[in-house]
């Protein structure tokens, strides 16, 4: 493993551990039965609503085409996140670089064998991944070896200019119908939820809610994502640990 970059810190007595309000949702990615069948429901759907599709007919006069997201929706981190816990440290880019040379990730219950099936339907597989152009070698290399289709340039589009994915979802359907989208974060599905607080996505989410089990195929993400970072911390990056702490249990809803 390569030398780890971020200082492993054990708290104190009277500080708060920087991941420990993560530890169960990542032991419940790890180990609960229930998180894979939720997967494995995410991709029968899927490959029912694309045959579906497939049953209907193309009459769009452009090939079709399938929009994936790659991080916890087609590739397992918890690993990852399970190491900035034991570590105690934060999200880097130096040990997200590290983690991702080592191509450990695995496939998500139910994703290869889906991406697969469309393929073999002639449903061409395109990434759009946040993912920095300059880990795209490896990112592809990882994808080719675990097996997933179409993986070349043409069918990957990683982040270059913005994290927003809706410019790239646009250049996809120039020369193609998109017939469903996959992701784990809402973003990954509609520029309606980019940047918007916890209520806005809230309120979005309800006005598409024909669209999810069709359209859109949801994968759970309980680890991280927009939900905490846009939402429950309000897009500031900057609270302390204490603050963090405060904000998640002031925004417990009991009774």
């Amino acid at each position: 493993m390569p030398e780890q970059t971020s200082q492993s810190t054990q708290p104190s007595s009277n500080s708060i551990a920087k991941r420990e309000y993560s530890v169960q949702s990542v032991l419940w990615v790890q180990h609960a039965a229930e998180y894979k069948a939720l997967c494995y429901q995410a991709f029968n759907v899927a490959k029912f609503q694309l045959d579906k599709v497939l049953s209907e007919g193309n009459n769009t006069g452009k090939p079709l085409a399938i929009v994936t997201d790659i991080d916890e929706t087609i590739f397992d981190n918890s690993p990852y996140e399970a190491k900035l816990i034991t570590d105690n440290v934060e999200y880097s880019h130096d040990t997200w670089v590290e983690w991702e040379q080592l191509q450990k990730a695995k496939p998500i219950p139910g994703s290869l064998e889906f991406l697969n099936y469309a393929e073999s339907k002639g449903v061409q597989v395109f990434y759009i991944s946040n993912i920095s152009k300059i880990q795209e070698d490896l990112t592809m290399e990882h994808l080719k070896n675990l097996g997933f289709p179409n993986v070349d340039k043409q069918h990957i589009l990683f982040r270059d200019k913005t994290s927003g994915k809706e410019e790239r979802r646009q250049t996809v359907s120039k020369d193609n119908t998109i017939v469903m989208l996959l992701g784990d974060t809402l973003s990954d599905f509609s520029n309606v939820f980019d940047n918007k607080s916890t209520a806005e996505r809230n309120s979005a989410a309800q006005s598409l809610k024909e669209k999810f089990g069709k359209e859109f195929i949801v994968l759970p993400g309980p680890t991280y994502g927009d939900w905490e970072m846009k939402g429950i911390y309000e897009g500031n990056y900057k609270w302390t640990e204490v603050q963090k702490d405060s904000i998640r249990k002031a925004k417990l809803i009991t009774y």
